[in-house]
């Protein structure tokens, strides 16, 4: 994307100043009044933005990754905002999402062309449980432009299958089973498995070397995901030329341009990638600190915390043994 003469003068100003801290905005950041408010922000110059000219500025890129935390209105609502801003810019628009697997695009074809309802799709599919309150505006703003739609996560009873037994559990897996999955379904970019590492063990969690196997076998079902989507994004990409390509997923696979955003760069290079990742608004502070997050994206946007799960600490052990019981029930024999 062609910089602007406004983000050009600011580059001149700073290389002669010297000065590497954030300007001050000229227009000041206010926190989101409800959960459904979302307060988009360029982190490099402070500036708020409103969707109308967020939408501005990313409608050269060819990939436009938002990040979000799953559930969130101001997150959803955003995306939604943004891709009907996206839309008025460049008809040519295929969404691609981390919320429906590849296994399933045969059931999203369907229903996009008409051959089944929502309730089936949400059945055949094995869509999320927010489907209905968190993406099917997306979907449907899609699917009556005819716009196409396409699943871009690894399916998830391999992913639980990888988590428990290793990357080799591929190895014995049917042809038809696999087709699905990109080649390299396990590359890796060493910034982000120290992420994942503190995001899972906490800062002592250990080097790589050092990483029990079942951490070890969880990170490697974390890259089946990423991968996957990246080559997703990929082949919408080459299978719709001329076409921006607006991707949904949970913020920990774009943040900091790592992850899916990372492997896609590895694999497509000369592709405008921009990243836009949620941050939770600072509750002890009238004003978030941009300096320490100008690295999670291109644009960042502020939503409201979302309320603690538990404060009683043993329930919240007993909802993590029931998640895992049921992510034990697959049978990877």
């Amino acid at each position: 994307m062609t910089t602007s003469n406004a983000s050009l003068c600011l580059l001149l100003l700073l290389s002669v100043s010297g000065c590497a801290s954030t300007p001050a905005p000229t227009t000041p950041v206010t926190a989101p009044e409800t959960q459904y408010h979302a307060r988009v922000v360029a982190p490099d110059t402070g500036e708020a933005l409103d969707v109308s000219t967020l939408a501005d500025r990313l409608r050269e890129m060819d990939v436009v990754v938002v990040g979000e935390y799953h559930g969130h209105h101001g997150a959803h609502l955003l995306q939604s905002r943004l891709q009907a801003a996206l839309y008025q810019r460049n008809r040519q628009q295929v969404l691609t999402m981390e919320q429906f697997e590849v296994n399933h695009q045969p059931a999203l074809d369907r229903y996009l062309a008409g051959e089944i309802g929502e309730a089936e799709l949400i059945e055949d599919a094995e869509a999320w449980d927010n489907y209905r309150a968190s993406y099917r505006p997306l979907v449907e703003f899609a699917r009556t432009r005819d716009l196409p739609v396409l699943a871009a996560n690894a399916p998830s009873d391999l992913v639980r299958c990888i988590g428990r037994e290793g990357p080799g559990y591929l190895a014995q897996l049917p042809e038809q089973r696999r087709q699905h999955l990109p080649e390299a379904p396990f590359t890796d970019t060493p910034a982000y498995q120290d992420k994942f590492v503190e995001a899972i063990a906490g800062r002592h969690g250990g080097a790589a070397a050092t990483l029990t196997e079942r951490l070890r076998n969880t990170y490697q079902a974390q890259l089946l995901r990423d991968n996957t989507m990246a080559s997703r994004i990929l082949a919408a990409h080459d299978r719709y030329p001329g076409h921006q390509v607006l991707h949904l997923t949970g913020t920990f696979h774009s943040e900091d341009r790592l992850g899916t955003v990372a492997l896609l760069a590895q694999r497509a290079p000369e592709l405008e990638i921009a990243v836009i990742s949620p941050v939770f608004w600072p509750s002890d502070q009238p004003q978030p600190a941009l300096d320490d997050l100008r690295g999670k994206g291109n644009y960042l946007y502020f939503i409201q915390p979302l309320p603690d799960e538990f404060r009683d600490a043993e329930r919240a052990r007993a909802a993590m043994t029931e998640r895992f019981s049921r992510s034990s029930a697959v049978n990877c024999d």
